[in-house]
């Protein structure tokens, strides 16, 4: 199956963090599922970082270490993702995550995420 792992999913995941979800492990553990990470999340996660509102026990060239180690491909935005973001309802006002939803929905991808508000999305989630 293909999935798309939200920015705190990825984060957990390579720092070991129990709020991980075993669900959540067992997939991006898994060598059957393709990963995607979106460049979405980099941009949040250097943006975050920058300003001291995320602590890392990462640098940004790590970050990009472990994707390719894990095999996760990096997504790029498509003009079929700003077509769906364009349209998109504001349940969620974080741009960061609008974005995800958008490629989770145009790329037909299952969210790993804990957040509930893409609920409201007509999207994949699992957690």
């Amino acid at each position: 199956m293909s999935y798309l792992l939200d920015t705190h999913t990825y984060i957990w995941y390579v720092e070991d963090n129990q709020n991980l979800s075993k669900t959540a492990f067992n997939i991006i553990d898994s060598n059957e599922n393709k990963l995607y990470f979106s460049f979405a999340s980099i941009w949040e996660i250097t943006i975050k970082a920058s300003i001291k509102k995320l602590n890392l026990k990462l640098n940004i060239s790590e970050i990009f270490e472990e994707l390719e180690k894990l095999n996760i491909s990096l997504l790029q935005f498509t003009k079929s993702d700003f077509e769906v973001l364009f349209n998109l309802k504001f349940h969620h006002q974080d741009p960061f995550d609008r974005m995800l939803i958008s490629q989770s929905l145009a790329e037909n991808l299952t969210l790993i995420s804990r957040d509930t508000t893409f609920d409201k999305y007509k999207i994949k989630r699992i957690w």
